[in-house]
């Protein structure tokens, strides 16, 4: 009776730790909870809640029709739910494991004397047994169990929206930098139209006897130079129409056409909403993942645990057994019914040995959540940096430019007037193409910043409640 009575006391009892967020955890941290530092002052950012689909701030329908195609059909999206439909599936399995476990058993066999030489035709006996039994998991194994096969599944739906998350920022990146693309061709193509200007005027005048065939070579050459600069950009508008086809799971070659002509690179007025830390790591689907890992891995220390206990479980059974003869009467009845003990004594030295490697997983999965909440907080205070100063560039490039600009109207017309020299014209034109450049460049650098951002601040899993779309559930 000793081991029932034992098993009554592990009644209502669960091995193992209880799980919660430790309290030394970087999460708690004070410093991750608050205002980023990287926002602070300058207008550009503002406390306000991070939309859940940050990409229609930009105020395009265009960008807004790509990403929805691709939250749709995207295939790294795909693998994702089935991944989840499986993890899904595991709870499903653990949940079975705590109810009744039947089994059905039948036979039929010939026994016969041997060694004798007398003849004998022995006899055919048979059995049929319906039996089941009901585990009541008095040490909470099969609970812990289920405890980490949900946390499990979490981790993995966390995985998945952080999936969407990735894809919402990439087709929104491919999106602004075909857009950058033409903005940057378009300015190569003014600095080319003026840069022709020169060469048609040098033409005209080695024509007529005021210019050299020195000048108008290194007229051309200038004109050469910034076409050279027109095809590399091509070829990265071509990459960002492809890449866009196949985030929706199309082949390259079904690019959008419309984005192809895409005029004006997308911009969001005012400042940037971007909440703070708290609502950061909670929004992070990354940081979800760890912290549902952590919280597995902690409910299998009970797992391992629970083994230093006996497995409790109510059964019984129903059948008839006898020979073939008298099959069905009811002397050949059989029944029982009762709780049944399995209990191996297990090696306590093996059992201990699993607690320590449950233990140690458990610290790993703390270190992993830290790691990844210390990351997304830096994440977020570099994209955040580097966005801000990326428009002190742009600003500052923008003035050098106009400068730019307004010295190469005034070599252009102190040469047509004979005042100045053919080489401080080409100068002040190559520095207004290299001015022309460069803002360019950095416009579509702030604009890919933007979205970097975006993608750091960890919105655009949640689904969209005007779509079909539906997050399963584990």
């Amino acid at each position: 009776m000793a081991p029932l009575a034992l098993a009554a006391l592990l009644a209502g009892c669960v091995a193992g730790p209880d799980y919660h967020v430790p309290e030394r955890a970087a999460v708690n941290a004070p410093g991750a909870q608050g205002k980023f530092d990287a926002a602070k002052g300058g207008g550009v950012f503002a406390d306000a809640p991070l939309p859940d689909h940050w990409w229609r701030l930009y105020r395009d329908a265009t960008l807004d029709a790509l990403v929805a195609e691709a939250l749709a059909a995207n295939t790294d999206l795909r693998a994702a739910d089935a991944n989840l439909r499986a993890a899904t599936a595991v709870v499903d399995q653990a949940l079975a494991g705590r109810t009744v476990q039947t089994s059905v058993d039948a036979g039929v066999a010939l026994a016969r004397p041997y060694g004798t030489e007398l003849p004998t035709t022995g006899e055919t006996t048979y059995s049929a047994t319906i039996g089941g039994a009901l585990p009541l998991d008095l040490a909470g194994r099969i609970r812990r169990a289920i405890e980490a096969s949900r946390a499990d599944a979490e981790a993995v739906a966390a995985v998945r929206d952080q999936v969407r998350v990735t894809v919402a920022a990439t087709a929104t990146r491919a999106y602004l930098a075909a857009c950058a693309a033409n903005l940057r061709i378009a300015a190569a193509q003014r600095v080319i139209h003026i840069q022709r200007q020169t060469y048609d005027a040098t033409r005209r005048l080695e024509k007529g006897g005021r210019g050299t065939a020195f000048d108008t070579t290194r007229a051309r050459a200038a004109v050469e130079q910034s076409e050279a600069l027109v095809p590399p950009l091509l070829a990265a508008r071509q990459a960002a129409l492809y890449q866009l086809a196949t985030l929706a799971g199309k082949p390259p070659a079904d690019y959008p056409r419309a984005v192809e002509g895409c005029a004006a690179l997308p911009a969001i007025a005012g400042p940037l909403p971007v909440g703070d830390g708290a609502a950061l790591l909670r929004r992070r689907p990354d940081v979800r993942a760890a912290e549902r890992r952590l919280a597995a891995a902690t409910a299998r220390i009970g797992v391992a645990t629970a083994s230093f206990y006996p497995q409790v479980s109510f059964g019984g059974s129903i059948g008839y057994t006898g020979p073939l003869k008298g099959l069905g009467e009811h002397e050949d009845f059989n029944f029982s019914l009762g709780p049944l003990l399995s209990w191996s004594f297990p090696n306590r030295r093996i059992v201990r040995a699993q607690i320590a490697q449950a233990g140690a997983a458990a610290d790993g999965a703390l270190a992993t959540f830290d790691g990844t909440v210390l990351g997304a907080l830096r994440d977020v205070e570099t994209a955040l940096a580097a966005y801000a100063r990326g428009r002190d560039q742009v600003a500052a490039l923008r003035r050098a430019r106009d400068s730019a600009a307004t010295a190469t109207a005034q070599a252009d017309k102190l040469f047509r007037f004979g005042r100045g020299d053919f080489l401080n014209l080409l100068s002040a034109q190559a520095t207004l193409a290299n001015a022309e450049a460069s803002l360019a460049a950095a416009q579509a650098g702030v604009a890919d910043t933007q979205a970097q951002l975006f993608l750091a601040l960890g919105g655009g899993w949640q689904a969209d409640e005007t779509s079909a779309e539906a997050t399963p559930k584990p």
